[in-house]
């Protein structure tokens, strides 16, 4: 599935967006206001230069003294970040940003401008009720309609009685 095929990708509020000279300060204010965990640094042209997050916050500014009030988001910004496209595949980049532990995932257009953010959590909430509904018809085609649930059920039930017991008599 391509990230924007998911009827969401259209419904999410705009990205924040600020220039590389706003201070942390403001920012963080901005953030806070909106209640949104990070903000996206762009160029005049809303080409995409860098992220900055709450995790920053404490790592880069707090954390080694810097003065918020003083201090441009060019100076605390990560700017080598993923970025994906909308035609992208959803699954493929739920198991890259697992697998290199990034939460943020800026979707940019042709031009390199940001046209929406998705994070981890949106893809695992978006994708979820899909697996689940992936496993129940795997489960069906596995079992058949030969094995009742309540046949299935019975029999995890004995063979952990039976593994139960096993385990209280070895220990006597």
């Amino acid at each position: 599935m391509r990230i924007k095929d998911r009827p969401e990708f259209t419904s999410k509020p705009r990205v924040l967006t600020m220039p590389p000279e706003t201070t942390v300060r403001a920012a963080v204010a901005e953030m806070c206001r909106r209640r949104y965990g990070s903000v996206v640094i762009t160029d005049p042209e809303e080409r995409l230069l860098g992220v900055f997050t709450e995790r920053d916050v404490m790592t880069r500014v707090i954390d080694p003294g810097l003065d918020p009030d003083s201090t441009p988001l060019s100076a605390v910004m990560t700017s080598e970040i993923r970025v994906a496209r909308a035609d992208d595949n959803l699954i493929d980049w739920l198991r890259i940003m697992s697998n290199e532990r990034f939460r943020r995932l800026p979707i940019v257009d042709e031009e390199g401008r940001v046209i929406s953010m998705m994070t981890q959590g949106d893809f695992v909430s978006y994708t979820w009720p899909e697996l689940i509904a992936r496993l129940s018809l795997s489960a069906q085609a596995t079992l058949g309609k030969n094995y009742p649930l309540g046949l299935l059920v019975a029999g995890s039930v004995a063979l952990y009685t039976v593994v139960l017991i096993a385990v209280i008599a070895a220990a006597f």
